[in-house]
């Protein structure tokens, strides 16, 4: 890729990871915590979600130097304890962003598999397959992906009683594990859905 390549592909990860964040702060409002709202975080205003080190600094030089984008949008807060149902709480919180990344890539994938002459074409089909491996990525169950998130509030697991475990393998070590299987794994499933949505 070219250098503007790249700046378009980091707008396109970023844009769609705000979209993801902001999702999340609108279920858990929707679910009665607003500690989101207060952080001023229920917002698609960009420079809300924009943490300087994981959204500017290092995808921009990881792309620069080696061509390859790792970065993240800052996590939005949320309290459990001010959900009206913890565990359903935490459930449609969890699944929230990644149901938003979906989201964006059905209907934009939609539009292109049935307008096929729009010019903007490839340009949509970009921002589809983004969206796809996000909502997919976030789904892998090592923390501190949603996946995990939602892993435990399905089984019903007190986390407290597994925080350290929790909190060691949210290190560094949970997103290597996170990277080595979206790179083995999701390129066969994200083709699937992307040819299951355009056709």
């Amino acid at each position: 890729m070219n250098l503007q390549a790249l700046l378009f592909l980091y707008i396109i990860i970023i844009l769609s990871s705000i979209i993801h964040e902001y999702a999340h702060a609108w279920a858990a409002f929707r679910q009665g915590d607003t500690t989101a709202k207060y952080a001023g975080r229920l917002t698609l205003n960009p420079m809300a979600h924009m943490d300087w080190w994981g959204t500017v600094l290092m995808p921009l030089a990881l792309l620069y130097f080696f061509g390859i984008f790792f970065g993240y949008a800052k996590p939005v807060p949320i309290n459990p304890y001010n959900f009206r149902d913890q565990r359903r709480g935490m459930i449609e919180v969890s699944l929230a962003g990644v149901a938003a990344n979906f989201l964006v890539a059905i209907v934009l994938g939609l539009f292109v598999r049935f307008m096929p002459g729009f010019s903007l074409n490839q340009f949509l089909l970009f921002v589809v397959e983004v969206n796809i491996w996000l909502g997919l990525f976030n789904l892998l169950p090592f923390p501190p992906l949603d996946g995990s998130k939602l892993l435990i509030a399905l089984a019903d697991i007190n986390i407290n009683r597994f925080s350290k475990v929790i909190n060691f393998l949210s290190q560094p070590l949970g997103i290597v594990v996170a990277i080595f299987v979206a790179m083995s794994f999701l390129p066969y499933v994200s083709n699937w859905l992307l040819k299951l949505i355009v056709g």
